[in-house]
């Protein structure tokens, strides 16, 4: 399985690089976009049929230095270049850890943020704890639904929507596959990625982008059915007790939105 997505994610960021990018002069007319085969080997200083059986996903092996001459000549960033290390079998030197346990430390770092909205969350998305904040903001997670990847691309009925919808379900996505790449032997991932898939067209194609991001600092625009425009500045945290295990704050942008936060926090029905 691996060395087809190894194949897949290859093809995707070579037809991402033009010539020009790539410091090459534009040549004839391409019948596809992006590098060619034969100029991605000869940039990377490898044969040429050796390049074209990688990308084909033929059992073949790739050490530490070719595979970081390949990552350089298609300019992958740092969580690009390391999703093509584990794709390639070499081991990731962090180790996988995603145990989804949540400490009592947690739960109090959790509660005392209120009423700035936080979660902790695994790297498939799944939420594990929130405080009263977070459940006022997005009451389908306290109400059942703990996967915030799922109920993006599933629920058009949410009471607090995105606004920048289309450039952060593409970040999500993102983050997603790089998770993936380091539970692609695990079958409740795999499981979980078809379903998505399955169920949603809009997945399915930002899934076939092969794209890779780490987490990090975002800002989010959204509209709450009783108060309106939000803005936040999510940023994560990770947490030492469990490696792929990560706190998210949403931070308000300004005092529009803390003064709202406060607002449904008092109203809510449900807190957690």
């Amino acid at each position: 399985m691996k060395r087809t997505d190894l194949a897949a994610y290859l093809r995707s960021r070579r037809e991402r690089i033009t010539p020009d990018m790539a410091g090459l002069p534009p040549g004839t007319r391409r019948r596809t976009p992006g590098l060619r085969r034969e100029e991605v080997a000869l940039l990377a200083g490898v044969g040429v049929t050796w390049y074209t059986w990688l990308e084909q996903g033929r059992p073949i092996n790739a050490s530490i230095q070719v595979l970081d001459a390949v990552a350089r000549t298609l300019q992958l960033d740092a969580a690009e270049r390391l999703h093509l290390f584990r794709l390639a079998g070499h081991q990731d030197p962090v180790p996988v850890v995603d145990s989804g346990r949540v400490t009592p430390e947690m739960r109090q770092i959790l509660d005392q943020l209120s009423p700035i909205a936080a979660c902790i969350a695994t790297s498939r998305h799944d939420v594990l704890a929130w405080n009263a904040a977070y459940a006022a903001l997005f009451p389908e997670i306290a109400q059942g639904e703990p996967n915030t990847l799922w109920l993006l691309f599933t629920r058009d009925d949410l009471s607090t929507r995105l606004v920048n919808r289309d450039e952060e379900l593409a970040r999500a996505v993102a983050v997603f596959r790089g998770a993936y790449s380091r539970h692609a032997h695990d079958p409740c991932w795999k499981e979980f990625a078809e379903k998505l898939v399955a169920t949603s067209p809009e997945f399915a194609r930002l899934w076939a982008l092969q794209d890779v991001a780490d987490p990090g600092r975002r800002d989010k625009l959204f509209v709450n059915d009783a108060v309106g425009d939000l803005h936040f500045t999510t940023t994560s945290f990770s947490c030492d007790a469990t490696t792929e295990t990560r706190m998210v704050v949403y931070t308000p942008a300004n005092e529009t939105t803390r003064s709202a936060v406060v607002w449904l926090t008092a109203h809510a029905r449900e807190t957690v």
